[in-house]
C-alpha cells in the first residue's frame, strides 16, 4: 500500500519541514527495481514531451514525429507534400526529445543506485502537487478576472476603465486568451512555487459562495447574467478534476471492497500494481491520445480555436474547461506513477512503509 503523504508538506501548509521529510533511504537496487525506476519516470517524462511537441506541431507548426517517419518512409504511405530541410530538422529533434528523455532516465536512474523506491515516489507524488496546486491558482485567477472583464462588458462600464480599444479587443476570445489568460496561468504556475497550500477547502467554500450569490441576486434583486453561472461551472469543474489525484495520495477514491478490505499487504499491492497499469495509465493515456492527436481532435480543436459559449457576454474560459481534462490525465498519470514506485517498494520489502516519511494530512 502507498506510502501516506501529508499535504502540509510535500503540497502544503509548512513551507520549510516538506522538503526535509522527503524519505532519504539508500536500499541497494536489484535489476528488478532499476527497472521499475526506469519505467516509472519514463512514462512522466513521455508524457510531458507527448503534451510539448502536440505544442510544437499544432501551436507552431512543425511538423512530428509521424509526419517525420512518414517522410522518409520508415511508416506507412509517404507524405503528399515531402518536409523542407527545415522541417525535416524539426522532426528529427522532436523524434529525439521522446528517445533523448528515455535516455535521461535511464542514466539517472544508473547514477543513483542506492535510492529507494519510496524515495523516487515521493518526488513524484510532490511534482504532481506542484502541477495540481498551479491548476488551482490558474482556476482562481482566471474566474476572477475574467468574471470581473464580463461584468464591466455587460454593464457597459469597461471602456470608462481601460478605454474603447482594448474594450472592444477583450470582445474577441482570442485576445482575452492570450493577453489576460495566458498571463494569468504563468503567474499561477510561479505563484505555486511558494503557496504551498492546495486549497481543496477554499475552492470548494468559493463555488458555494458563487452559487449563493446567483441566488441572492436573483431571487432579491431580480438581476442575473451569464457569466454568474459560468463563474460556478468553471470553479466546479476544477474543484472536481483537480482534486483526484490528491484524492488517490490519500486513498480517499471510493473502492468496491468487498474483497480487497480482507486481502494482505502483498495481496492489495499486487491489486494496486495490476489495476493501475492495465487501467489507470491506460485510461489517462486514452484522454490525452484521443483528445490531442489532431487538430480536430475534442481537446485540441478548442484551444486552438479559443472556444466560448454561446452567451458573447458570459465568460470566455470554455477552451480552459476543456484543458482542465489535460492538468487531470497528467497529474493522475504522474501520481499513478508514484504509486507503483511505492505499491512495488511493498512488494520489495523495502523499508519506509510503516513508517512513512511524508506523511499527507489536510
Amino acid at each position: 500500500m502507498m506510502t501516506e503523504v501529508n499535504t502540509h508538506e510535500a503540497m502544503g501548509d509548512t513551507p520549510q519541514e516538506g522538503r526535509e521529510s522527503l524519505p532519504n533511504l539508500e536500499v541497494p537496487n536489484a535489476p528488478l527495481d532499476k527497472l521499475v525506476r526506469i519505467f516509472s519516470i519514463s512514462v512522466v517524462v513521455i508524457t510531458v514531451v507527448f503534451l510539448f511537441n502536440d505544442y510544437l506541431i499544432f501551436w507552431q507548426g512543425w511538423p512530428g514525429m509521424l509526419d517525420l517517419l512518414a517522410h522518409l518512409q520508415w511508416l506507412g504511405e509517404p507524405l503528399k507534400k515531402p518536409l523542407e530541410a527545415g522541417q525535416v530538422s524539426q522532426g528529427w529533434i522532436q523524434l529525439f526529445t521522446y528517445f533523448g528523455g528515455i535516455g535521461l532516465v535511464a542514466a539517472y536512474v544508473l547514477a543513483t543506485p542506492k535510492r529507494g523506491l519510496r524515495q523516487d515516489s515521493a518526488y513524484l507524488s510532490a511534482f504532481s502537487a506542484y502541477v495540481i496546486r498551479a491548476a488551482f491558482w490558474m482556476v482562481f485567477l482566471v474566474g476572477l478576472v475574467d468574471m470581473t472583464i464580463s461584468l464591466l462588458r455587460v454593464e457597459e462600464l469597461l471602456a470608462s476603465v481601460i478605454g474603447d480599444e482594448i474594450t472592444q479587443n477583450l470582445g474577441r476570445p482570442s485576445y482575452r486568451g492570450e493577453y489576460v489568460h495566458y498571463p494569468l496561468i504563468g503567474l499561477s504556475f510561479l505563484i505555486a512555487l511558494f503557496a504551498r497550500s492546495l486549497g481543496f477547502t477554499w475552492l470548494a467554500f468559493l463555488v458555494v459562495i458563487a452559487e449563493f450569490q446567483i441566488v441572492i441576486f436573483r431571487f432579491v434583486f431580480s438581476y442575473e447574467q451569464a457569466f454568474m453561472g459560468d463563474l460556478v461551472r468553471f470553479w466546479y469543474a476544477a474543484l472536481f478534476l483537480f482534486a483526484s489525484a490528491h484524492t488517490l495520495v490519500i486513498e480517499g477514491h471510493v473502492r468496491v471492497d468487498v474483497l480487497y478490505a480482507h486481502f494482505s499487504q502483498r495481496a492489495k499491492a499486487w491489486s494496486n500494481t495490476v489495476g493501475l497499469l492495465t487501467l489507470g495509465l491506460p485510461l489517462c493515456w486514452i484522454i490525452l491520445t484521443m483528445g490531442m492527436w489532431g487538430k480536430g481532435s475534442s481537446i485540441n480543436s478548442p484551444l486552438l480555436s479559443f472556444e466560448i459559449s454561446q452567451s458573447g457576454y458570459g465568460m470566455y474560459v470554455k477552451y480552459l474547461m476543456v484543458a482542465f481534462l489535460v492538468f487531470f490525465a497528467f497529474s493522475m498519470i504522474v501520481q499513478f506513477c508514484s504509486y507503483l514506485l511505492s505499491n512495488i517498494a511493498d512488494l520489495r520489502n523495502e523499508p519506509g512503509r510503516d513508517k512513512p516519511a511524508v506523511t499527507f494530512s489536510h
